[in-house]
């Protein structure tokens, strides 16, 4: 798969993440447990996030066009304490979720946290950044319970380019020499952020070593899964094979832009 998800694998990955999710809590012989990935949370409290989480965003779509925050979710019930019930709260506020991504339809504009970045502020682009927090998530949890896997294919190789464009492009000015960043996925997919002045954009390149390099101040090769656990910061650099200056992605992940 070679093309961004439609709006039909976003739901339907979005619904299927959710799932394997729920199964990492139902595995768990404790919610008390420290995330190792977010060690300020427990997994209930990772629970909790993505509970609620899901309940917000779907208040805020349904909200249309023209709100200006993040909306609440009115009248949601709390979160309950018993595992059963918990695990169907849960699958409820996935419903909530996809539900209302379903009346709005993919093209109909949200409000987004991500400004001047590449994405555009549709119900399209939050279903594909839902996708990857939940998909981020559910890495998470397996990991507490000592299971983790990898995302699949189609989702890491969707989630990598979302994150560089959602989260690291912007009209900002980078306030250092103009430079580019590759980031290879075994799966034969590349991608390049240029920085500059006019700040910082991205934009697929055919295959590794088939355009120009010279322009490039650091790269790095993963399959598609690490680069999203990398970009996320759920595993280290250094578990990653990297060329040229890593001091300039250190600067990159450092780097604070206005949105």
């Amino acid at each position: 798969m070679h093309e961004i998800l439609e709006f039909p694998g976003l739901l339907r990955l979005i619904d299927e993440r959710s799932t394997a999710f729920r199964s990492a809590i139902a595995s768990a012989p404790s919610l008390d447990v420290r995330v190792p990935t977010c060690p300020e949370w427990t997994l209930l409290d990772l629970v909790r996030h993505l509970g609620e989480g899901r309940r917000a965003w779907a208040a805020t779509i349904t909200a249309g066009p023209d709100a200006t925050a993040k909306a609440a979710p009115e009248g949601a019930p709390a979160m309950p304490q018993d595992r059963e019930a918990l695990l169907a709260w849960l699958a409820a506020s996935t419903q909530e979720l996809l539900d209302a991504l379903r009346e709005a339809g993919p093209e109909r504009g949200c409000w987004t946290w991500w400004g001047s970045s590449q994405s555009p502020r549709t119900c399209g682009a939050v279903a594909r950044h839902q996708l990857q927090e939940i998909a981020v998530h559910t890495y998470d949890a397996q990991l507490t319970v000592g299971a983790p896997e990898p995302l699949p294919e189609e989702v890491a190789l969707d989630g990598a380019e979302e994150f560089l464009s959602t989260c690291c492009t912007t009209r900002s000015a980078w306030p250092y020499e103009p430079t580019a960043f590759d980031f290879h996925a075994t799966e034969d997919r590349t991608w390049r952020l240029t920085t500059d002045g006019d700040g910082a954009r991205v934009a697929r390149v055919p295959a590794p070593g088939t355009t120009p390099a010279a322009a490039v101040g650091a790269s790095v090769h993963g399959t598609a899964s690490d680069l999203v656990l990398f970009m996320y910061d759920r595993i280290p650099l250094a578990s990653m094979k990297t060329e040229g200056d890593p001091a300039l992605i250190d600067r990159l992940r450092g780097w604070e832009f206005e949105g």
